[in-house]
């Protein structure tokens, strides 16, 4: 983003102001802040949590493949490495939820004010250009809520299974536990490999949003 909106980073790390977004938008804009830049500031959040839960749902399947090759040792210890990678999902899994919720928040609140502008305009032919904008940037950002979404409806499936397994190797730690969390391993691999397919073509997505949005 550009400098001149590095301020906007600290804080919209803080809470919204009393809970409510509307007080909030209002308190930024009377900052400066206008809430097309809060908007591209919550898609590059949504994007860079995208990317590191690709990184995390990548390293729980590498800790349940080396489960799966447990070969001697402590077995109890191999188990807690796994129910870690496995609660870091989760919690990757909720952050993602928790982003995409805040662009639609924000969103919702830009558009409907950009609507009502519309109407003050006197000039036919600036209001027919503004409105052409507005109608691009719902579009493009339809296109990348779709994406997003669609990324993270990946994530349940690789997160009941994980679970499953998690649970199982908790009550039976021993080689017949092994042995099943391997027929399950090519299960897991495949999922894994849609989800982080899908995550980048979000993450592409929101790119693409990010560059439009910075050169208007």
């Amino acid at each position: 983003m550009k400098l001149k909106y590095l301020s906007l980073l600290v804080i919209l790390s803080t809470a919204a102001l009393s809970g409510c977004s509307t007080m909030y938008y209002n308190t930024l804009d009377s900052m400066g802040i206008p809430k097309r830049d809060i908007m591209v500031h919550r898609v590059e959040k949504a994007r860079d949590t995208q990317e590191e839960t690709m990184e995390q749902f990548q390293t729980a399947l590498e800790q349940f493949t080396a489960v799966t090759n447990f070969d001697g040792g402590d077995l109890e210890k191999a188990y807690d490495k796994l129910n870690k990678e496995y609660l870091a999902s989760v919690d990757k899994a909720q952050e993602v939820n928790k982003r995409i919720k805040d662009i639609e928040d924000v969103s919702g609140a830009l558009f409907k004010e950009w609507e009502q502008e519309l109407d003050q305009y006197s000039s036919a032919s600036l209001k027919r250009s503004s409105q052409q904008q507005l109608n691009q940037t719902q579009e493009q950002y339809h296109q990348l809520i779709a994406a997003m979404k669609r990324a993270e409806k990946k994530i349940d499936p690789v997160l009941v299974i994980f679970k499953d397994q998690v649970l199982y190797l908790k009550h039976n730690l021993n080689a017949q536990a092994i042995s099943s969390l391997k027929g399950e391993l090519r299960t897991i691999e495949s999922d894994v490999s849609v989800l982080i397919d899908a995550m980048q073509q979000s993450i592409n997505e929101a790119n693409s949003f990010i560059n439009t949005m910075e050169k208007k």
